[in-house]
């Protein structure tokens, strides 16, 4: 069907809450098993990126077998010019026009969708959430963003000792060479390649090495399933293919590490908050029905293992919850929401005894180390700089104005009278009552009191005016 629905399928691998496993583990062949095209298919684009004379950067290129095929490209083992040993990405011809047409075509249905069924896009905006994902599919349609968002990638995993991100060695928006990763995919490590110990520590150290990329940098790989995760014999990581990364604002990976964390606490009035905190209430939300709903459950995800417990899963039930509930979800969970379910789903087949509260806990102190650095960081002095400035400036501005409203009777105040209600999908709200212009002895009063502040304000007025004697 094409690259789009190749990536929908992956996504749709990574879903156990509606997709049974047999249909998943069919699904996941789609990350690196795609349809096989022969070499000769690719060489037109080797020479419109690299010119004619290409195979002149490689001393040898094993064009029989390809290392995987995935939806947009597929990958060559080579050795260049100088002898270092590396993977040749390629893209398959005509991919990007494929993608960009079925992105139009989705976002017709989308639109056709939301007007069909208003309600549910209240809770669930299809068409912002497909709108990331279709940016970060772009991302993935030139390689020269890959090559920066590996080095960028590298930048994080300098802190690891067992993480290791390729060296990006040549990139063309369709053409990607990079040093070759060794090893196995991480779910298809056999027994006693890694002893137990060798595994808990790597397994612990990939989901440090995510929180650190989700809470600190905001900048992640989107895609991490056990065919980006390359397990070499000395009991270190390769994570590849770094075109599908995500980024998100200050205030989302607050919440996302707040929920994390409450989650590991068992505290599910506060998972509850965070989680609204990501999203926005609608006028028919229930918060109270929905912190209710996720302190049932709570209890049992605090202290699971990845045996124990699909986290996957979890994600999806307080996704239900919410939009049961009437809360609307930050579209990046269809990006974020992706990466931390492919993450976990490969860690579990490493070590299915790792407990994401202990995970939580382990990388905590290094996460705030860095946020409180960064919150004492020049950029951000300047950003509270910049506020108290608005503040001390536009004050005076809109005292006047309330004073104004105050004494021509125009101050007014609006309210909902079913605040809290459990009010059901779909039922309309009571109408609002409206308190304004003030009334008898409530209006005398605060007419005196702006009178009074006017004649303040034009007496301080006149006498800075007046000129020294």
């Amino acid at each position: 069907m094409g690259p789009l629905y190749i990536k929908v399928g992956q996504i749709l691998a990574t879903r156990p809450d509606f997709v049974p496993e047999y249909i998943r583990e069919e699904l996941a062949c789609l990350n690196d098993r795609a349809d096989v095209e022969p070499f000769s298919h690719f060489e037109p684009v080797l020479e419109q990126e690299l010119g004619s004379d290409w195979r002149t950067l490689f001393s040898e290129i094993h064009t029989e077998q390809p290392l995987g095929a995935a939806s947009l490209a597929q990958v060559y083992k080579a050795v260049n010019a100088q002898g270092v040993p590396c993977a040749v990405k390629i893209q398959r011809p005509g991919a990007a026009d494929a993608v960009l047409g079925d992105m139009t075509v989705t976002r017709t249905v989308t639109r056709v969708i939301s007007k069909a069924f208003p309600h549910f896009s209240e809770v669930v905006d299809i068409a912002a959430m497909l709108e990331v994902l279709f940016t970060v599919m772009r991302d993935e349609l030139d390689f020269t963003r890959e090559a920066r968002n590996m080095r960028d990638g590298r930048k994080i995993a300098r802190d690891f000792k067992r993480i290791c991100i390729p060296k990006p060695l040549l990139a063309t928006p369709r053409v990607l060479v990079q040093t070759f990763a060794e090893g196995v995919p991480i779910n298809e490590l056999k027994e006693g390649f890694l002893s137990e110990k060798q595994r808990k520590r790597l397994a612990y150290e990939l989901i440090e090495f995510m929180f650190r990329s989700y809470f600190t940098e905001r900048f992640f790989h989107a895609d991490p399933h056990p065919g980006n995760i390359i397990i070499s014999p000395q009991g270190k990581a390769h994570i590849i293919d770094w075109g599908m990364v995500g980024r998100i604002d200050r205030d989302t990976s607050t919440a996302v590490l707040g929920a994390f964390l409450a989650m590991a606490r068992n505290d599910g009035t506060a998972l509850a908050k965070q989680w609204v905190n990501l999203g926005t209430a609608t006028p028919w939300s229930n918060v109270s029905a929905f912190t209710r709903d996720v302190s049932r459950v709570v209890p049992r995800w605090t202290d699971s293992s990845l045996e124990e417990l699909n986290f996957g899963v979890a994600l999806m039930t307080l996704l239900r919850y919410s939009s049961h509930r009437g809360i609307q979800i930050t579209p990046l969970t269809s990006v974020a929401g992706k990466s931390v379910t492919n993450i976990e789903g490969s860690v579990r087949s490493l070590y299915p005894r790792l407990k994401l509260s202990t995970a939580v806990r382990r990388g905590l102190k290094d996460i705030m180390r860095d946020l409180v650095l960064e919150t004492f960081s020049g950029e951000q002095a300047a950003q509270v700089g910049l506020h108290l400035l608005s503040l001390l400036t536009q004050g005076p501005a809109h005292l006047q104005a309330v004073i104004t409203d105050m004494s021509d009777r125009q101050f007014a105040v609006q309210s909902r009278t079913n605040v809290g209600d459990p009010i059901g999908p779909g039922a309309r709200q009571r109408a609002g009552a409206r308190y304004g212009p003030m009334t008898l002895g409530t209006t005398w009063v605060a007419t005196q009191l702006a009178q009074r502040a006017r004649a303040r304000l034009a007496a301080a007025d006149k006498a800075r005016r007046r000129p020294e004697k």
